[in-house]
């Protein structure tokens, strides 16, 4: 995990995820974290037209199978500004795997969180509450979005908040 960011992964005192906004909502341009500097470098450009449909980041403190933190897609009305930590509930889990350029094929899972706060009820209150149209558009947005970069990403199937809490655990660092 970066130096720069020791927030844990799940809030001992609620429970919720902590995620970190790494692309918000709308934006055409993806950023990582450079864990050296504890900045956010814009990574590439999506092709005309395409922007990220929700906001989009990572779990600190977690490894995927792909070698980066877990992502996490915020499904959130409103932008979050580049950075910020975002107390989620997951409702569930697109599960995915991903077979890069090389050949080289690993999973890699979408988790799916809604804001929570005191003041923000969580809303949907689990997949069941996501049209599965919506889930559709989710999937197609991350298959094109793989496709720009010679990757095949391909879904295995969806699941609910108890299997994506269980991936989150079971990648802590």
């Amino acid at each position: 995990m970066s130096p720069y960011i020791t927030l844990p992964p799940i809030d001992p005192a609620s429970g919720r995820i902590n995620a970190v906004v790494d692309t918000p909502k709308g934006s055409n341009g993806k950023y990582k974290l450079d864990e050296a500097t504890g900045l956010f470098r814009l990574s590439k450009t999506l092709p005309l037209g395409a922007v990220f449909p929700y906001n989009f980041g990572f779990i600190p403190g977690t490894r995927g199978e792909d070698g980066d933190a877990v992502d996490v897609l915020m499904l959130m009305n409103e932008p979050a500004a580049l950075g910020a930590v975002v107390p989620l509930r997951l409702i569930g889990v697109l599960k995915a795997e991903q077979t890069e350029p090389d050949g080289k094929t690993v999973r890699n899972d979408r988790l799916l969180g809604v804001l929570e706060t005191p003041y923000n009820p969580a809303e949907p209150g689990d997949m069941s509450g996501l049209h599965p149209q919506r889930l559709d558009e989710i999937e197609h947005f991350f298959k094109s979005y793989n496709a720009m970069e010679g990757r095949d990403f391909r879904p295995l199937g969806r699941d609910g908040a108890d299997a994506a809490m269980t991936l989150v655990r079971a990648s802590l660092i």
